[in-house]
């Protein structure tokens, strides 16, 4: 008798899979059980397949070789990651590390919103915003800005006001970790099964307001220097960690320098007003320095464009012009060792 192959049963979408991954799935011919990747450890992911986490249902397996991050789905086989399904949404930056070029790292991924934490105790950083929401659009999450420590002012709206004359067309929402204020209005954003991540320097109260929503003390903790109001990294390792009342988050170390990587439409869509403006130049090439009929310059003088603003996004483009350079200069060089090996010079 001929035996039946046994097809593993899709992942429930609790987990947050969908039509999406299913596809990928299929297209594999359902070879390997898939899961997702929760947490990662030298070497290591802790992989689920089940929202509980019921016996067998939690593995750790090795991924040498494989581009994974916290929040991929992945095909297994007993010991080891196979392969990496496609991903909906990644939040990639350019590599810190030393004497890195031109590589990338991806912080999360499969990310329904990703929010971008600031405190209230420190003063507005637009610069910085400005390359968040850079990186938020471009990783293809919706990026919700969030302010904290909303109990430590005694009147929130400025600050507000200011990051919302940033965030173009971007939620600015309220919160505080510590009594709990708006943070029932973030857990909304996960509807049930969707995947939330945050991004924040270190002491902005991404733990605190993360434990509030966890609705335990999971995530470590410390206080901020006075000063400043800055803190250490409490959280040292990328997590996805279940909501109660259904989702998942994922939480990420503070981040100290916000690098780009190659961008899609994000410096359009964060500067919108900017670019909005260049359409209305008299000459299309106009570099918008002392250009006759340069609408963005004319916006500066009339106090409607702030010049910092306007300096920040030629930084930027700058700044991908460089890694764009870069990535085409290690390109041009692994083309040229990949033909003296083939030659076998």
């Amino acid at each position: 008798m001929n035996s039946v192959p046994i097809v593993p049963a899709s992942p429930g979408a609790h987990l947050g899979w969908d039509e999406f991954f299913e596809s990928a799935w299929v297209a594999r011919g359902r070879n390997g059980l898939p899961g997702r990747v929760s947490r990662l450890d030298r070497g290591w992911s802790t992989v689920l397949r089940s929202h509980d986490g019921t016996q067998g249902d939690v593995v750790r397996v090795r991924n040498i070789g494989a581009d994974v991050a916290v929040g991929d789905w992945v095909l297994t086989d007993e010991d080891r990651v196979t392969h990496v399904l496609e991903r909906k949404s990644a939040f990639t930056r350019r590599a810190s590390f030393d004497g890195m070029k031109a590589e990338s790292q991806t912080i999360a991924a499969n990310i329904d919103v990703v929010f971008l934490v600031h405190s209230a105790g420190t003063p507005p950083n637009q610069r910085r915003l400005e390359r968040e929401l850079v990186l938020g659009f471009d990783s293809g999450a919706r990026p919700v800005v969030v302010l904290t420590k909303a109990d430590v002012v005694d009147d929130i709206t400025p600050l507000r006001d200011t990051l919302t004359r940033v965030a173009l067309g971007v939620p600015v929402m309220v919160a505080s970790g510590l009594t709990g204020d708006g943070v029932e209005a973030l857990a909304e954003f996960a509807d049930g099964s969707g995947t939330l991540a945050f991004l924040g320097a270190s002491g902005v109260g991404k733990s605190t307001l993360i434990n509030h929503l966890l609705g335990a003390h999971t995530q470590e903790t410390s206080t901020v220097r006075p000063g400043d109001q800055r803190g250490r990294h409490t959280t040292v390792a990328v997590q996805l960690l279940s909501l109660p009342g259904g989702g998942w988050l994922i939480d990420t170390p503070g981040v100290r320098a916000v690098s780009l990587w190659l961008s899609g439409d994000g410096i359009e869509r964060a500067f919108a007003d900017v670019f909005e403006l260049m359409d209305h130049c008299r000459f299309r090439d106009c570099k918008h320095d002392q250009e006759p009929g340069c609408a963005v310059q004319a916006a500066i003088q009339q106090g409607q464009l702030d010049l910092q603003r306007f300096l920040s996004l030629e930084r930027l483009v700058a700044e991908e012009a460089a890694l764009e350079d870069e990535q085409r200069a290690r390109h041009r060089l692994d083309d040229r060792v990949g033909r003296r090996r083939s030659s076998g010079s």
